[in-house]
């Protein structure tokens, strides 16, 4: 079982506190706790990391690569099995069948779809013995635990850390010496080491600096973001600013560069370096004056959709509606076509082609169009 943890029973200085917009709260940094302190605290863990799909790789791989007796489980001859082992992980040793894994593991990081987790967790419940430790990188299925079933017994720890990323992203800032912020809550301290187990987990997986919230908060603000501005208002934004301009003449390479192109390759880079002030502070003032007298107006015109998002997100509406759509034995076909809908569509097949003629998907000299156009889903 785990080792007793270092520090135990002692004060440690673990966090930070740090001021956001005159806001005081608590963050651990890696120069509170460090990697090796990390490496201390779960020398006699093992780590099963059950879902190689989204977060699955960059976690796990993360936590190899820092040390960590880190395993997978995943059902043997799957494309996800196969990509375990084409990432290094060795059948019999470090890779499982998923019950082999749960039963090895003291740490679960249950890292599959939520829909999934629901399917599986009465195999991963019986393998949760006393002083184990039940992790997640997203609060939904505790949260929403009358719609999924997922209750956890009372003798084990449970806990999260959610980078805020995708896995890949959160592999790539790895491999660049960069770490990825990440949230992390406790639900339930059954072994008075919660605290440092999430904690060194946290930094083991590769996170820069990690967030202190609870699994609500964490499950409320998520959903909210994925469809608001992360990608559903935004999608909605840059669908309907394309299609004025088309309609009022512009070219689709024109709309799309001024409505995706500029902003994602140009403007928001500087916005995540600088913020937004800087932006402002730093463009035409031409631009500038446009900005400052339109911006709310945008906000006062989208701020009731995104509280009526907020409130469909707490009343379990959003959650309802996930496990409803992704339980049906044809969700994949339908998740198919609206895919192809919005991947079809006139913006982002003009973006396909604006992509290609960036300057780092040149080979050499530049190619005529043509040429061009036949290898795009190769770069995009």
């Amino acid at each position: 079982m785990p080792a007793q943890g270092t520090g135990r029973g002692r004060k440690q200085q673990i966090m930070a506190k740090l001021n956001f917009g005159g806001v005081e709260e608590n963050v651990v940094t890696r120069e509170e706790f460090p990697l090796a302190k990390a490496q201390q605290v779960l020398k006699e863990e093992v780590i099963a990391v059950i879902g190689y799909g989204v977060q699955g790789p960059g976690q796990a791989l993360n936590q190899k690569d820092n040390g960590i007796n880190v395993i997978v489980g995943q059902r043997k001859n799957s494309k996800s099995w196969d990509k375990a082992v084409r990432d290094g992980f060795v059948p019999g040793k470090t890779l499982f069948e998923i019950d082999e894994a749960l039963e090895r593991g003291t740490i679960i990081c249950y890292l599959l779809s939520d829909a999934a987790q629901i399917e599986l967790w009465p195999t991963v419940k019986k393998h949760l013995k006393p002083g184990k430790a039940l992790y997640f990188s997203h609060g939904f299925g505790i949260t929403f635990k009358e719609q999924t079933g997922i209750i956890p017994p009372k003798d084990v720890d449970v806990f999260l850390v959610a980078p805020k990323g995708s896995g890949t992203s959160l592999r790539r800032m790895f491999l660049q010496g960069r770490g990825l912020n990440s949230s992390y809550a406790i639900f339930q301290d059954a072994t008075g080491r919660a605290k440092e187990r999430v904690i060194a987990l946290g930094i083991a997986v590769g996170s820069g600096y990690l967030f202190e919230t609870d699994f609500r908060k964490e499950v409320y603000s998520d959903l909210t973001g994925e469809r608001g501005t992360l990608m559903g208002a935004i999608q909605g934004i840059f669908a309907a600013q394309y299609q004025v301009l088309r309609d009022k003449g512009h070219s689709p390479s024109e709309s799309f560069n001024e409505t995706v192109e500029e902003l994602t390759q140009s403007l928001m880079p500087l916005v995540a370096e600088n913020g937004m002030d800087w932006m402002y502070a730093n463009c035409s003032t031409t631009a500038q004056r446009g900005a400052l007298d339109w911006w709310k107006k945008f906000r006062d015109a989208t701020a009731p959709v995104f509280k009526e998002l907020y409130e469909s997100v707490a009343a379990g509406k959003e959650s309802q509606r996930s496990i409803d759509s992704n339980s049906q034995p044809d969700y994949r076909d339908k998740l198919n076509a609206e895919l192809k809908e919005l991947r079809e569509s006139e913006m982002w097949q003009a973006g396909k082609t604006v992509r290609n003629l960036r300057p780092e998907n040149q080979s050499s000299a530049p190619l005529k169009v043509e040429q061009k156009q036949s290898q795009t889903e190769k770069v995009v």
